[in-house]
C-alpha cells in the first residue's frame, strides 16, 4: 500500500519563496515562465480600459499581476482584477472583478481550481480571456454560483461594480496582425 503526502504550506511560507509562486488550499503551484507578448499586450489593455473607466470612483481601482491573500494558505495572482474597497499595500478582501488571460500553460488551473476559489470566495464577475481566439467568457455570481453571462469578441458589456458602471468595450484589447 502506497501512502501519499501532501506538503501543506502558509501564506507566512509562501511569502519567503524566491521565485513566482501561487498558493492555492495549501499547495504549490508555480507560476509559468514570462507572459507571452500576446498575454501582455491584452493585459495592458485590459488594465487601461478599466482604469480610465473607473476614473470618477473613489473607491475602486484596477490591479495587474498583484497577490491577493485569500486565506492563511491561499494566495493567488490574478492577471487583472478590479478591488472595490479600501485597501493598505495588500489586498486580502475579495475583490469585485477578476479577469485571468489564458495560455495552454494555464487553462487547467484557471478554468477549474481558480474557477471553483473565485465561486466560493464571492467574486461577482470573473472572465476568461482567451487571446488565440479572440473571446473572453464571462462569468456572473448569481446566488453563489457563477453563471455565464456569454461569450465576448468585439461586443461590450456592461459590469456593476457597487456605485460604479463598467462598460468594457472587448473589440479593444485583442492584438491584430
Amino acid at each position: 500500500m502506497a501512502l501519499a503526502y501532501l506538503e501543506h504550506y502558509s501564506a507566512d511560507e509562501y511569502r519567503r519563496w524566491k521565485g513566482d509562486w501561487e498558493l492555492i488550499a495549501g499547495a504549490p503551484y508555480a507560476m509559468t515562465p514570462s507572459p507571452t507578448v500576446s498575454h501582455q499586450m491584452v493585459s495592458v489593455k485590459i488594465i487601461r480600459q478599466l482604469d480610465e473607466q473607473l476614473e470618477n470612483c473613489e473607491v475602486y481601482f484596477a490591479l495587474a499581476e498583484t497577490d491577493w491573500e485569500v486565506s492563511s494558505d491561499t494566495v493567488v495572482r490574478p492577471d487583472c482584477m478590479v478591488v472595490c474597497h479600501k485597501t493598505g499595500e495588500k489586498v486580502i478582501k475579495t475583490p469585485t472583478i477578476i479577469f485571468e488571460i489564458i495560455s495552454t500553460s494555464t487553462a487547467q488551473r484557471d478554468e477549474q481550481l481558480k474557477f471553483q476559489l473565485y465561486e466560493r470566495e464571492g467574486v461577482e464577475y470573473y472572465i476568461l480571456v482567451y487571446p488565440s481566439r479572440n473571446v473572453a467568457k464571462i462569468y456572473k455570481l448569481v446566488n453563489g454560483r457563477f453563471q455565464k453571462a456569454g461569450d465576448f469578441d468585439e461586443e461590450s458589456y456592461q459590469f456593476e461594480a457597487g456605485d460604479c458602471r463598467i462598460q468594457f468595450d472587448f473589440g479593444k484589447i485583442w492584438r491584430r496582425g
